[in-house]
């Protein structure tokens, strides 16, 4: 089965937000202390998971789509969140999660994702 551009672009904003993750890991270790290593871990498995993630569903894993839309929607819930702190953050989340999450449930999506039942 081929994947439908709509997949594919949820599989590079996936990949593009686990980058962002891992210079974000990075950009925490700069400011060395016990809490910035700590988190500069977590950001760095949330990165390779997210990162493993969209090379799973660039190739069509359905097992993928779900720890994806999970990220989405913690993403928006951060936008939320940070919607008085910062408004141009806020909204590139929470215009990247929707686009993502659209992109992951388009019917062509979904389809491309059901198990063959034939094999």
């Amino acid at each position: 089965m081929h994947r439908p551009p709509y997949l594919t672009i949820a599989a590079v904003l996936a990949a593009l937000q686990g980058l962002v993750l891992l210079v974000w890991a990075f950009l925490v270790l700069v400011n060395v202390s016990t809490m910035s290593v700590t988190s500069a871990i977590f950001f760095l498995a949330y990165a390779v998971a997210l990162g493993l993630c969209a090379f799973g569903l660039w190739h069509l894993h359905s097992w993928a789509r779900a720890p994806i839309m999970l990220t989405q929607l913690i993403a928006l819930g951060l936008a939320w969140d940070s919607r008085d702190a910062n408004v141009a953050v806020a909204i590139g989340l929470a215009v990247i999660a929707l686009a993502t999450l659209g992109c992951v449930l388009h019917p062509a999506s979904l389809h491309a994702l059901e198990p063959d039942e034939s094999a």
